[in-house]
């Protein structure tokens, strides 16, 4: 997606049949089960399915001309790595133009092997970066929670304690600190499970530096080179490296 393009209902004409809009969108969402470079953009344009304008199908035409350009790019599953999961989680604060609520984003590897992802827009308008982190990071700890129950399940008794990788120094002090919690009362309960976790060592927040973050690519529009720089690290590979 343009980096520099902020989506609304109003951009553009409107669409005199909005069909081939959501065929495409439709076809899209699918691909995006392997396709996690695309699943921002995904998101983003499937929010306008009701009434998409010319602005929204130039954008998704976009996604089309990009994927043509790398169509031998994809999810590498790599045959021994360790088996720990490694998740990343972030958010964009306030990044909808239309209502002001946060996207976030998580990435989960299995050793070296992207096992889950997901770019969601948050049901409620966050009132600080803080808010806004601390809501993705109860996000990815569900999806963790339940990835390691399922290789439980599936014979591998030895899963150690997931790592989740937040840029967000605040969020990862309240998820530390139970006193903090006072000062974060306006956050539903269900996001302080992420302390629980802590508690019992199922998951160890860590810090990573914002310029380090690859989960960017779920939370904003990004550049095809800014793009290709987090890649290696989303275990994201051609087929042709």
């Amino acid at each position: 997606m343009d980096p520099h393009l902020k989506l609304t209902v109003e951009s553009g004409v409107l669409l005199p049949n909005a069909t081939e809009y959501q065929r495409l969108i439709g076809k899209l969402i699918y691909l995006g089960l392997t396709r996690p470079d695309i699943t921002y953009a995904i998101n983003s344009l499937s929010q306008f399915m009701q009434q998409p304008t010319s602005v929204h199908m130039q954008a998704a035409k976009r996604i089309l001309r990009y994927l043509k350009l790398a169509r031998n790019q994809g999810i590498s599953l790599a045959s021994n790595s360790a088996a720990v999961l490694t998740a990343y989680a972030d958010s964009d604060w306030g990044g909808c133009p239309i209502t002001r609520r946060s996207t976030t984003g998580y990435y989960i590897l299995l050793g070296a092997s992207p096992v889950s992802w997901k770019s969601k827009k948050q049901h409620v308008v966050a009132k600080s970066s803080a808010e806004a982190e601390y809501r993705a990071m109860a996000l990815a700890t569900c999806e963790v929670t339940w990835l390691t129950q399922l290789l439980k399940d599936l014979g591998m008794k030895k899963i150690g304690a997931a790592i989740l990788k937040v840029d967000n120094k605040a969020a990862l002090s309240i998820a530390a600190n139970p006193v903090q919690h006072e000062r974060t009362k306006h956050v539903e309960m269900d996001c302080h499970f992420v302390q629980d976790k802590v508690i019992t060592v199922e998951i160890k927040p860590e810090y990573i530096p914002s310029s380090q973050q690859p989960t960017d690519i779920l939370t904003k529009p990004m550049s095809i080179l800014q793009k290709q720089q987090l890649f290696s690290k989303l275990g994201i590979k051609s087929n042709h490296s």
